[in-house]
């Protein structure tokens, strides 16, 4: 089973935690992660782009000229692709890009995910984490005293409130709980912060 240290706010070592093999042990499958960061990216997509079609731009309801006789080539209506305002081919209608992966597979994907971190030393796991009032520049303190002071994704067992408005004017940082980490989130930010206890949550959900 996989060791890693415990902080404390301050940066100073408090201890170890044993992480679960089945959850932060595993050898990242490359396919699967893909396919999750596809699927979230494609659920995030609004799919709101919309041209109109030859039957539904204005106007073009005369044919424009007799069908023989004038030496150019046929038209039945100026509204036809062809011209200048006319209608667009195959051009985008509203859409769902969105599509579903089994439920094991996710399972599998957010696993990967945690281990990849684990793996490169990207994860930091707290003793707790908690603010009696929202305090920005303490939550720049503790980032910076853990050495995450890039892109950070941090999680705490439940939703935080003061955790959250502390965190939410940093840039490149990002609050979660527990129930809303995702493979997304984990993969794209540098540090993964964790507390002991949300550590505990998500094996609990995962193992």
């Amino acid at each position: 089973m996989p060791k890693v240290t415990v902080f404390n706010v301050s940066g100073a070592q408090v201890g170890e935690v044993e992480l679960a093999e089945s959850v932060f042990g595993i050898q990242p499958n490359t396919h699967v992660l893909h396919s999750a960061v596809l699927l979230q990216q494609a659920a995030e997509r609004q799919g709101t782009h919309k041209t109109k079609g030859r039957s539904e731009v204005r106007g073009g309801g005369r044919k424009p000229w007799k069908q023989k006789g004038t030496g150019r080539a046929r038209q039945g209506s100026i509204r036809s692709p062809q011209w200048v305002g006319g209608g667009t081919v195959f051009g985008p209608t509203p859409r769902t890009y969105g599509f579903k992966l089994p439920k094991k597979v996710r399972r599998l994907a957010i696993k990967s995910a945690l281990s990849s971190k684990v793996i490169a030393s990207e994860i930091i796991v707290l003793d707790q984490l908690t603010f009696a009032a929202p305090k920005t520049k303490e939550f720049a303190a503790i980032l910076n005293n853990l050495n995450a002071n890039r892109k950070a994704l941090v999680v705490t067992a439940n939703y935080e409130e003061n955790v959250a408005l502390s965190a939410r004017n940093i840039p490149g940082v990002k609050f979660v709980a527990a129930d809303g980490i995702n493979v997304l989130d984990v993969l794209v930010h540098d540090k993964l912060i964790i507390t002991k206890e949300a550590v505990e949550k998500v094996q609990e959900v995962l193992a």
